[in-house]
């Protein structure tokens, strides 16, 4: 699933700061300006495999000068990518944002090699912050977290009423017939090709196989819809950061990574993401959506999260390990295996 990014035959991977002449003037031409100066840029929190900037600039019309800012996403230099390239990604948002979900809005693509040496785009800066642990113990946001859980529910159920005829986004791979057998079937192979062996998680995967419910029609997944990858002002709710993963699936899916006790951060009695009650959640949703999940759609698809994100821990831990990607985050995220397969175990049922 994942490959290791090459760069394009001639392209020459630029660093952003010492890029800031040729972005700015990427940014004259896009702004309609007489000048533009970027001032200052500031790499964001983030992982390894994409990287963020925001930039700061005076733009000068007409003899006037303002201070502007935007956010540039771009591939990391050197890294492992996800099955989305950056013009992908863009065409994403753009469809999202169109839809009337909370994103960064959309400015520009660029694939001009000359400017940057590989893909990137700009987009609008949001307000607030998206740390998880933060979120979910920020006493100032209490008077919000009824309105804020609805929101999300909301935003995610106008995400899921994008079909797979989208004109736009005809380059996502056509959805699954069974989504979560597709899954189910995925992860195996993932587990195959690690060394050692995971019996807890084949006892969920099997289970899961054993009680899957019947499909629903396919819909737009964000496939990373949780509390960490979205931003959170004063106000509330400002948008839903990166769609790297999305693809078509079944809805549940989203529904059951978002609620999952590992994505709740500090706070794991609040099923809403750490953020809330989960009711208030589940009615935002169905307000947008009419579709109410029932307990047993949420026991099955959160067994299903924890799986995917137990998967992931074993694949990160293991890039460290074989010296592929030496990371300290990495290597700490195989520490987060017995309490995924401990959340396996208690929603299977299985017995001590």
């Amino acid at each position: 699933m994942s490959t290791l990014f090459i760069p394009p035959p001639g392209a020459q991977h630029a660093d952003v700061p010492d890029a800031f002449p040729a972005l700015a003037s990427y940014l004259r031409q896009q702004l309609g300006a007489d000048k533009v100066v970027i001032d200052q840029g500031q790499r964001l929190s983030g992982g390894a495999i994409q990287e963020n900037w925001l930039l700061t600039g005076t733009v000068t019309r007409g003899g006037e000068q303002s201070t502007e800012q935007w956010v540039l996403r771009t591939d990391s230099a050197s890294s492992v990518a996800v099955s989305m390239g950056r013009a992908q990604e863009f065409a994403v948002l753009a469809a999202v944002h169109q839809a009337g979900v909370k994103v960064p809005e959309p400015l520009w693509l660029c694939r001009d090699l000359a400017v940057l040496g590989r893909d990137f785009f700009l987009m609008r800066k949001l307000e607030g912050h998206s740390n998880g642990h933060r979120l979910t113990t920020d006493l100032t946001l209490e008077p919000l977290r009824s309105e804020l859980c609805r929101a999300l529910g909301e935003n995610l159920g106008l995400i899921h009423r994008i079909t797979p005829d989208h004109p736009d986004l005809g380059f996502l791979p056509p959805p699954a017939s069974d989504p979560a057998q597709a899954s189910i079937d995925q992860y195996r192979r993932f587990l195959d090709a690690l060394p050692g062996s995971y019996p807890v998680i084949e006892w969920g995967l099997r289970w899961c196989e054993l009680n899957k419910p019947l499909p629903m029609p396919a819909r737009l997944l964000h496939r990373d819809y949780r509390t960490g990858n979205y931003m959170v002002d004063a106000l509330g709710l400002t948008g839903v950061l990166d769609w790297e993963f999305t693809g078509w699936g079944d809805p549940r899916e989203d529904i059951g990574w978002f609620t999952a006790r590992c994505w709740r951060f500090a706070r794991a009695d609040r099923e809403a993401g750490g953020m809330g009650e989960l009711n208030d959640f589940l009615q935002g949703y169905k307000a947008v959506s009419g579709y109410q999940a029932s307990p047993q759609d949420l026991r099955f698809w959160q067994l299903m999260a924890h799986l995917r994100w137990a998967v992931v821990a074993l694949q990160q831990t293991q890039r460290h390990l074989s010296g592929q990607q030496r990371s300290l985050e990495l290597a700490l995220t195989g520490t987060l295996l017995a309490e995924l397969e401990q959340d396996i175990l208690l929603l299977s049922g299985a017995q001590p």
